[in-house]
């Protein structure tokens, strides 16, 4: 049943993607007609585009090399891509078939429709490589988030402590040594007292994790009161048992539907994904069961990936809630997308004595290119009271 679910989903995607590559491509020659020479030359790049991610996400899984990894930057940039052609193109569509009607555009314009094509094909083409050059820098640039959250319970001995937090990492070929780098020093640069990473630290495949040895950066991450991870979608859509085995050998405890006290201060709180049901068919615990045997007079902090039903959370007494998966979108206008999904898309919220956060991520996953949003690393200063 597994299989086939994914089955269905894998060839619904991949129908979307051939589909609207098509529309391109045709548009792509119909720009062209008047340097035909070019045309061989586009059917070609389009063809190593449309095929190129599948086919290294495939071959990662038994071959991962310089080969594989290039293939694979190539076609997550082109999604990117593929996602801005159709908007503009679709949007010039929209203007020649609103001309058709209404005819508002100058009579001038239609004396040389080939050249007018071209010169638009061009245009677009400029438009859409800048905006993945900018997005590609601004995926590179975390921002770092500070937050001060007033937690109504005393935290024993301690008046406060410092949370650094990331989600959606997503580890693998296109976040590799250096982005991973990056990420190990910016947390530790912000002195944690503890470290707690909101699910998706690795992509769907783990083979280029092992093969780059990320590994060794996350031994690095250094906080007085440990490092926690809890379960994100990649990690089961991957295998979760084998990812959660290489993190927890690399220095970070996962807790999957568990808890924890720490420093006799406040409790920690881990939630499984909510795709564990999708692909074990075992159901995770709910919230009131996770938390029904702690003591409630401390503060509870949780993490749990995917930020759906924030009132139960607040319901069953959760004091602050780390989210992610998100996104924010990643590329717009999907942003306005998880908006509509979501209580939270991204930033903080309250509701009652419970305060959640949703975080845009780390990392990207598919393009390595965010529009419209940034990623980032969180400081959170829990303060006890």
């Amino acid at each position: 049943m597994k299989y086939m679910r994914i089955f269905f989903f894998v060839s619904i995607v991949l129908s979307i993607h051939f589909l609207v590559n098509f529309y391109i491509y045709k548009r792509g020659v119909q720009g062209l007609e008047s340097m035909p020479h070019l045309i061989p030359w586009f059917r070609g790049l389009m063809l190593f585009l449309v095929v190129s991610y599948p086919a290294a996400r495939f071959l990662e899984k038994i071959w991962y090399s310089p080969f594989s990894s290039f293939i694979h930057w190539a076609g997550a940039f082109w999604f990117a891509g593929m996602l801005y052609f159709v908007l503009l193109l679709f949007a010039v569509d929209i203007i020649r078939w609103s001309n058709m009607l209404f005819h508002f555009l100058p009579n001038k314009l239609s004396g040389n429709y080939a050249q007018i094509k071209l010169i638009t094909t061009y245009t677009l083409t400029a438009i859409v490589v800048l905006t993945v050059i900018a997005g590609h820098i601004n995926a590179w640039t975390p921002k770092i988030v500070k937050q001060n959250i007033k937690i109504n319970k005393p935290g024993g001995d301690r008046k406060s402590v410092k949370i650094v937090a990331a989600s959606d990492i997503h580890l693998g070929t296109i976040i590799g040594p250096r982005k991973t780098n990056k990420l190990v020093n910016a947390i530790n640069g912000l002195h944690p007292d503890i470290i707690l990473l909101a699910g998706d630290v690795v992509d769907e495949d783990l083979k280029p994790v092992i093969d780059q040895n990320l590994g060794k950066d996350l031994l690095k991450l250094k906080a007085p009161l440990g490092v926690y991870a809890s379960t994100g979608n990649h990690e089961y859509i991957g295998g979760a048992e084998d990812a959660v085995a290489y993190l927890e050998n690399h220095g970070i405890r996962v807790l999957r539907d568990t808890s924890l006290l720490i420093d006799n201060s406040f409790y920690l709180v881990g939630r499984e994904d909510k795709q564990r049901t999708a692909f074990t068919q075992k159901p995770r615990k709910t919230v009131h069961k996770l938390i029904a045997s702690l003591d409630k007079q401390k503060p509870i902090v949780m993490l749990d990936h995917q930020p759906y039903n924030l009132h139960v959370a607040q319901k069953a007494g959760v004091d602050f809630q780390i989210s992610g998966h998100t996104h924010h979108g990643q590329l717009w206008p999907f942003g306005y997308i998880t908006q509509r999904i979501f209580e939270v898309s991204r930033g903080y919220k309250q509701k009652g004595d419970s305060h959640f956060y949703v975080s845009t991520g780390f990392g990207t996953w598919g393009p390595p290119v965010r529009v419209g949003n940034r990623p980032e690393i969180l400081e959170f200063t829990l303060e006890f009271e």
